[in-house]
This record gives structure tokens, C-alpha cells and sequence, in this order.
């Protein structure tokens, strides 16, 4: 696409872009002109914990970068879509992001306001200042300039960089199946990303659809506020207890891996946790024949956390189901055969990647089925032509910090890099002194 195909404020920030003019390309904020927005540094997409964390490691380096995001706050994930007595299932040391430490007056497993709080200072100290309430509706590479475009939907502006760094994550959007017989069923339907507390469920008959950490969590959320959950149990599935002879689990295979093979930590893992928890299968929560870490290694499927669902579960208290065939009018039919009257279905079927809706021309590098890097960890975070990924490690917030730290490192050589080629061609003396100094 050339000139001919934009217009007037189009080419004047490709110009200067392209020309990578001294002034422009060492100018630490973004130019716009008539809603097309010049970026000397990356764009980024998404405000959630792995964009903070990369323009933090960008900024750093000397490095600005506009970030942009749909909501209106940071981190709204985690303001917006998550019930109130969520807690970081992993000791605060493995959730931190780069550079910066939690308080230590956090407890060792920080609830969701204060994982908010850090968040947002973490934002304060490295002066990230997102761009809110910006909707990237499309995102291509334009090769005639050697550009990112990056349009979106308020007022039609339109960004331009020479990277890209998409940081929208794995949890952008609801994931709601399609059942046979919702259409008809009576009661309340919800996706738990809308679920808050169980206070507005008191006395009711509630189905919960997902055995995740999700899932389990909003079932005992439930019978605390004295609701009657049941739980859609259809695959099997990794219960493990939080802590293991006095640290965490996560923790203990951390350093159990660094002197064992996988296979050895998970037997351990699976022998330590039917001393805490008992046969799981006899409560229908069948384990799969994979142990817990191989399992989150070759599938990215996190094991449950108990926090106290299992107890519940044994005592009767919430009810384990296997797969739903279909919704009715007054409830729901299981593949069993058996029937039940259910007042409220919640859907704890997590969340999936939105990038192939906006984000073009980039196949090779992010799938258009699943929206997630082709390539396997560690090698996803890095395309083509200055497109960058963070947030797609299926690691939790370990994995986007180890790639944020990657992503910055890598534009700061190629910043360098044309730093220097732009500084070794600048013309010390203009034009008129050197004309005036080679007559005399």
C-alpha cells in the first residue's frame, strides 16, 4: 500500500517514520496528527499484569511504549471478572513482576484487592499511563512502510510502530458452551466471570458447570452463603492440597524438580496429596492416568488447589455430577440418566484468546483456532517483523514476567541498533556552517 492509499496525515507520520528522522526516532512520546498516532516505541496491547510488566521492562531501558486498553482501568481481569474471595493460588513470590517485589506486609497469599494495589503501584513506579477505553479492532504489518497499524475503535485513531506486542493474554474473552436446551430453561444462566458472591444465590439450587480452580472455588463460595451447588464434573482431574509438609505445593515441586525427573516428583506429588486428601475417585473426581506437572507440561492444564471444596464435596455438602447432556426447562439431564431440578446454571468454563478477531496477516506466528503462539514455550513470545507475545506462556504470571523481561531486551538492541545508524549519519555542522567553513 502506498501513499496514494492514505491520507494526508497518514503520510506524514509514515514519512517520518519511515525516514526514521533523528529527532522522531529519540523523542520519548508519541506524535499524533489528525488521529493517526506516531509511537517511537512498541504498542501494546492489553493493560493486564503482562503489558505492565513489559513497558516497565522497556521503560527501564529508556524505552516508551503506549499501551493500549479496552476497559477502563488496569488489570480488569482482575477488577472486573472475578469473585470476590479469589486469592492468588501461588505464594506471592512466584506472582511478582519484574523489578519490583510485593509489600511485605502482604500476607503470603494475597487476595484480589491487594494483588490490585500492586498492580496499580507497580503501574505508579515505572509511569506506565495506559491509554484507556481503546479497542484494537485491527492490527496488520504494513510492508510498504515496515510498519505496524494498529486502528482502533473510538474516533477511529490509528497507531503506527515498528513493534507490536500483543498482550491481550489467554483470558480475554468468556468461553460459554452452547447446550442443548438453554434457550429453555427457566432459571438464571451466568458465566462466573459475572459472579461476584454467593449472597444472591442464598437457598438456591445451583449448577456449576466447570471443575477448574474456578469452578471449585464458587462451589464453595456457594454453601458459605448457603446456597445447594452441584458440580459439572466431565473429565478427570489433579486435585492437589495448597501446602505440602509446611510449604506450598507450587514451591516444593519447584525445588523438587531442580534434583528429580518430572515423572518422580509427580509420584511423589500424587503419594503426599492421597495422605491429605484421601481417594479422590471415590467422590467422583477421577484422576487422569498424566500425572499433575506432565500433564500442565504437554496439555496446559493447571491441577485443582484445594482451599477447602474437597471437604465439602465428602461431606455432602456439594454435589459431584458427571457430564450435562442437556439443559430443561426446570434443570438439567447428566449422561448418567439422572435428572435434577436446578433455579441457577453458572458456567465456570474459563476463557480464550481474542486475537484472531484483530489481529491479521500474522498466522504463522499466532493460531487461528486457539488465538495462542504456534510455537511451544519458551520460543512463543517472539514473530516476525517486530510482533511480540506476552502473556501466552500457560505459566501464570512466572511465565509472562520471563517473557516480558525477553521482549524488552530484544527491542532494546534493535533501539540501540538504529540509535547508532542514526547518529553515526547526523550531520554534526548544518549545511551553511560547513559550506562557510570549507571557504575559509
Amino acid at each position: 500500500m502506498g501513499c496514494a492509499c492514505w491520507t494526508e496525515a497518514e503520510c506524514k507520520v509514515a514519512a517520518a517514520a519511515a525516514a526514521h528522522a533523528p529527532a522522531v526516532f529519540m523523542a520519548k512520546d508519541s506524535h499524533e496528527i489528525d488521529g493517526c498516532v506516531w509511537s517511537p516505541g512498541p504498542v501494546i496491547v492489553g493493560a493486564g499484569p503482562a503489558g505492565l510488566a513489559v513497558a516497565a521492562c522497556l521503560k527501564e531501558r529508556g524505552i516508551p511504549s503506549v499501551v493500549l486498553e479496552r476497559a477502563g482501568c488496569i488489570a480488569s481481569l482482575w477488577q472486573l471478572k472475578t469473585y470476590d474471595r479469589l486469592r492468588l493460588h501461588l505464594p506471592k513470590q512466584f506472582c511478582e513482576l519484574p523489578r519490583m517485589p510485593f509489600p511485605a506486609g502482604f500476607p503470603k497469599y494475597p487476595d484480589r484487592r491487594q494483588f490490585v494495589s500492586y498492580l496499580e503501584a507497580y503501574a505508579g513506579a515505572f509511569d506506565v499511563r495506559p491509554r484507556f477505553h481503546q479497542t484494537v479492532v485491527e492490527a496488520r504489518y504494513d510492508a510498504a512502510v515496515g510498519l505496524w497499524r494498529v486502528r482502533t475503535s473510538e474516533g477511529g485513531r490509528e497507531y503506527f510502530s515498528r513493534w507490536l506486542v500483543v498482550a491481550t493474554g489467554e483470558n480475554a474473552e468468556a468461553v460459554v458452551p452452547d447446550l442443548e436446551g438453554a434457550a429453555g430453561f427457566r432459571g438464571a444462566v451466568a458465566h462466573t466471570s459475572s459472579y461476584k458472591s454467593g449472597d444472591s444465590y442464598r437457598g438456591k439450587r445451583v449448577l456449576v458447570v466447570g471443575c477448574g480452580n474456578s469452578g471449585m472455588e464458587v462451589c464453595l463460595d456457594l454453601c458459605d452463603n448457603n446456597a445447594l451447588p452441584t458440580i459439572v464434573v466431565r473429565d478427570s482431574v489433579h486435585i492437589l492440597p495448597r501446602e505440602l509438609l509446611g510449604c506450598s505445593t507450587f514451591g516444593l515441586s519447584m525445588w523438587l524438580l531442580r534434583w528429580l525427573p518430572i515423572r518422580a516428583v509427580d509420584l511423589l506429588l500424587l503419594l503426599l496429596a492421597r495422605l491429605l486428601l484421601g481417594d479422590t475417585d471415590r467422590v467422583g473426581l477421577t484422576r487422569p492416568r498424566v500425572g499433575p506437572l506432565q500433564l500442565k507440561l504437554l496439555h496446559g492444564k493447571t491441577p485443582v488447589i484445594d482451599v477447602g471444596t474437597l471437604r465439602k464435596i465428602k461431606s455432602g455438602d456439594i454435589k459431584v455430577r458427571p457430564a450435562l447432556k442437556r439443559l430443561t426447562q426446570r434443570g438439567a439431564e447428566f449422561t448418567d440418566g439422572r435428572s435434577e431440578e436446578f433455579d441457577a446454571v453458572l458456567f465456570a468454563t474459563g476463557y480464550k484468546s481474542n486475537v484472531p478477531c484483530w489481529l491479521k496477516e500474522a498466522e504463522g506466528f499466532f493460531s487461528s483456532k486457539d488465538g495462542l503462539p504456534t510455537r511451544p514455550f519458551p520460543h512463543g513470545w517472539k514473530g516476525e517483523r517486530g510482533l511480540y507475545a506476552v502473556g501466552f506462556t500457560k505459566r501464570g504470571l512466572m511465565g509472562a514476567s520471563l517473557d516480558a523481561r525477553r521482549i524488552a531486551q530484544d527491542i532494546e538492541q534493535c533501539w540501540k541498533a538504529e540509535l547508532l545508524k542514526e547518529v553515526k549519519s547526523f550531520t554534526i555542522f548544518p549545511p551553511k556552517q560547513k559550506q562557510q567553513s570549507s571557504s575559509n
